[in-house]
């Protein structure tokens, strides 16, 4: 299971890559993606895209052109499967939210019922 930041860099990359399957991209070009209120750096971004590379989300390689660091990444099996993932992972949450709702309703009535008849 993804945290809330590699969440967020999962889904800029596979913006990216979901088409081709490969991208190749700059740091900057990446941290532009990413939201702002974060306060990205670009050694977090790539201890996070190494880490998300490490879980087979894809394959993560580094290279240099004109002098500019880029990242050339190829999507694995995780990493198609992430939009499934995270739609199936908000009607997780979805369903809990709905059946908490429902108990806290449930107990309610349990409890009028209960003093009316004591």
């Amino acid at each position: 299971m993804l945290n809330r930041r590699e969440t967020e860099l999962m889904n800029a990359v596979y913006t990216l890559c979901h088409e081709k399957g490969v991208c190749l991209i700059s740091p900057t070009e990446l941290l532009a993606l990413l939201p702002p209120r974060r306060k990205w750096t670009e050694e977090r971004v790539e201890k996070l895209l190494g880490e998300l590379a490490l879980d087979e989300y894809f394959e993560l390689l580094s290279s240099e052109r004109k002098g500019e660091k880029m990242y050339v990444i190829s999507l694995r099996a995780n990493g198609y499967a992430f939009k499934r993932y995270f739609a199936q992972m908000r009607r997780d949450a979805a369903v809990k939210i709905f059946w908490a709702v429902t108990s806290a309703v449930v107990a309610f009535l349990v409890g009028l019922i209960l003093k009316r008849i004591f």
